[in-house]
Order: structure tokens, then sequence, then C-alpha cells
């Protein structure tokens, strides 16, 4: 069986999204939706090339036409949102009044509550409603979740997640791999957090820490930032005592940043300047973008680390699942394009064939972790899994 899927938002994950799709999805036809025409078209012709084949159609949509939006939706099987967070709820109306299942790439908590309090309208439309589809939230959320299944008793769950040029470059140590405002929206505001059972709120560039990786990321640190956690303290509140996650960057990178934010770079209070009003981080977008974007050196590393640690069978127990990927010269995705997109699109694949739940819901509760893995195994992104037991040393009278 084929399907028909629409990925509304032509830009970098989008694509990979709809990549994705065409090779894994069982996809007929992939409407890749975009406000600028061009990008979509170009994104469908680069796919189309890709995969020798026709798979890949571009459309022009203006998400906030709703008639427009509900229109493409009711014409596919299943889709995947990959515009900025701000018009998901847009999106997730019109997929109701379409009857058809959407993901996005979330990101945004506050936006992400908005979308599943439209659980009831979702379960009468027959169709499911899953945000925060991505890297992190997302990917992570997903094998903490498959973690805290392989052990009957799981307390804790740390995460730690980072994407990064392959060579640190740059004023900040850093290459850009995705829209600017979701770095900014991370860095400021307050993460929450599951620590003692009880939900709390920590302030985002704090409590860094020495994170290692293997070669060839080697030495890293490690600080806390806003929104990956999403909904799971929430979900495992009763379940859980920890559940939070750290930002992985080069080291430096964090001292760097923490001086432009005490300097106001990233507030969003307007100030006036010679009588106009100005908004610091605007500028600060407007500024740094083009120097943390590095066309010429496209080569990228994502790095993901999960552990839960727990006790199985009445013993202790601490489970680790590693994930690195790397750019990819032959296709030009890079790790972050292929692991942020490639999770939505199992998502969307799943809601497809009908093995997700109806209703909305957040990620780490709709989604079947090991049936995900499965799917995960087939892209050729290896998760090395290593399991701690501490040793039972029989003494001798």
């Amino acid at each position: 069986m084929t399907f028909r899927y629409a990925v509304i938002g032509a830009g970098m994950q989008g694509t990979a999204a709809a990549y994705d799709l065409a090779r894994f999805g069982d996809a007929e036809m992939i409407y890749l939706a975009d406000r600028d025409f061009a990008r979509a078209e170009d994104a469908a012709q680069r796919l189309n090339r890709l995969l020798g084949r026709t798979c890949a159609s571009p459309v022009a949509l203006d998400v906030q036409d709703e008639k427009a939006a509900t229109d493409l939706l009711r014409s596919v099987n299943a889709a995947i949102s990959a515009v900025p967070y701000r018009f998901n709820p847009l999106l997730a109306h019109a997929a109701i009044q379409a009857r058809t299942s959407l993901c996005d790439l979330g990101g945004h908590t506050p936006t992400t509550w908005e979308i599943l309090a439209l659980n009831e309208a979702a379960c009468e439309a027959g169709i499911s409603l899953i945000p925060d589809c991505g890297l992190m939230p997302g990917l992570g959320n997903t094998l903490a979740v498959y973690a805290m299944r392989q052990m009957d008793h799981p307390r804790h769950v740390r995460i730690w997640c980072g994407g990064l040029p392959q060579r640190p470059k740059g004023p900040l140590g850093y290459q850009l791999f995705f829209n600017i405002t979701g770095l900014t929206a991370e860095y400021t505001g307050k993460a929450v957090f599951l620590r003692q059972g009880r939900i709390v709120e920590v302030e985002a560039l704090s409590e860094p820490e020495t994170v290692t990786f293997p070669p060839p990321v080697g030495t890293c640190e490690a600080f806390v930032t806003s929104g990956g956690t999403s909904t799971c303290p929430w979900s495992f509140q009763g379940i859980l005592e920890t559940y939070e996650e750290k930002t992985v960057r080069y080291p430096g990178h964090l001292e760097r940043i923490r001086l432009l934010a005490e300097l106001g770079f990233l507030e969003t209070d307007p100030i006036q300047i010679d009588g106009a009003q100005v908004i610091p981080r605007e500028v600060f977008h407007r500024l740094v973008e083009p120097r943390l974007r590095f066309p010429e050196d496209p080569a990228d590393v994502v790095v993901l680390r999960v552990t839960c640690e727990g006790t199985h069978q009445g013993q202790p127990m601490e489970l680790t699942l590693d994930l690195m990927d790397f750019y990819d010269p032959e296709t030009g995705f890079t790790a972050m394009e292929r692991t942020t997109g490639w999770h939505a699109a199992i998502v969307a694949g799943m809601m497809a064939r009908g093995e997700t739940p109806k209703g909305a819901l957040p990620v780490e509760r709709a989604i079947d972790p090991e049936r995900f893995m499965l799917e995960w195994l087939k892209r050729g992104i290896p998760i090395q899994e290593s399991i701690r037991r501490p040793l039972r040393i029989a003494l001798r009278e």
C-alpha cells in the first residue's frame, strides 16, 4: 500500500523529512509546500534527482490561508509541519478540518500545550496530532522512553544533545544548522525538569558540566537550555524522580553566549535608538546569523546520549544509548537535517499506516519506542546500547 504525504515547509529539515518519506514511507507522492514556491520547486527537483524518480511535487502555500491548508491536507494520508512553531496551531486546526493526521517539529512548549488542548477535537476527527517530532524534543525523548521500558523501575533519565560543526569554527566555535530564532529561544527562558519527583524550572545557560564523546568529537561542555524536555516532566511525574536534558557545545561557547546575554543582545523588549524602536534580539539575529553559516564547509556532527538509571529484576541497572551522526556528502544532508527530519518522517509514516493513537498526544505517549527503533535502524544510523550493573561478589565465610 502506498500513501500521499504533505511536508509543509521546504527548508532544510522539511526537505530531509520528505526524502526519508520517499525512501521508507511507502510514498506515492509527497507535496512539498512553501510560501516561497521557488524554494519548494528547488527542493522537489533536488529530491527527484536524488531518488531517480518523480515523487516530490512543489506547492505554493501560505499556511495562514486556512482554506488552502485544509484543501492540501485533505488530499493526503498524513502530513508534517516543518514551518516555524508559531504556525503549528493553525495547521493543527486545518488538519482537524481535513481529518488528516499531522506531526510537527515543535520546539516551543507553550505552543505544544496549545496543540494538545485539541485532543477531543482530534479524537472526533479520527486523526493523530503529535507535536515535537524532531531531534530534541523528539528523537531524544523517544529514546528515553525506549530506555525506560528496558527496566522494571526506571528512576533517573538524563539526556545530552548537540549539533556541532565537525571542526569548531567562527567566533562562537559553532555553526548554525537551523533557524537562528530557534537557537536564541533555547538560550533564553527556563528549562522544565523533573527533579526529586517534582517539576522545577532551571535558568537557561546554567549548570555547566564536562561531557566526553568518542572521536572525533571528544571533550565538550553541556549546559541547560530551554524547550528540550517539552511535556516529558509532566508525563513522567509519579514515574521518574529525574528527567533533564542539556545542550552540548565545544568548550568556550557557553562563556561567549553568557557574555552576549549579559550585555542584552538576547532581550526582546524594544529600545529607542535615534527615535526608532529596535529589538536587541532581532539585531543579534541579523548580525550573527551570516557569521554562523559556512556553506563552503557544511560538515556537521550530531551527538545524542540518553542514560536511564533504575532497577531491573531487583538489581540496580544503568542503560546508556549513544547516537552519533555525520554530514552525508552523497545526498548533501547534514546530520542535523537527518536526525531532525527523519524522526518526523518516521512518525508521519506510522500515522499513515494507522499505527498511532487518535487524539492530540505528546510524542512520548504517542509513539511505540520499540516500533520506532525498528524503523530508525533501517536508516543506517546506529545507536550504541550499553548496560552497566554492579558486580555481585559472593564472599566465602
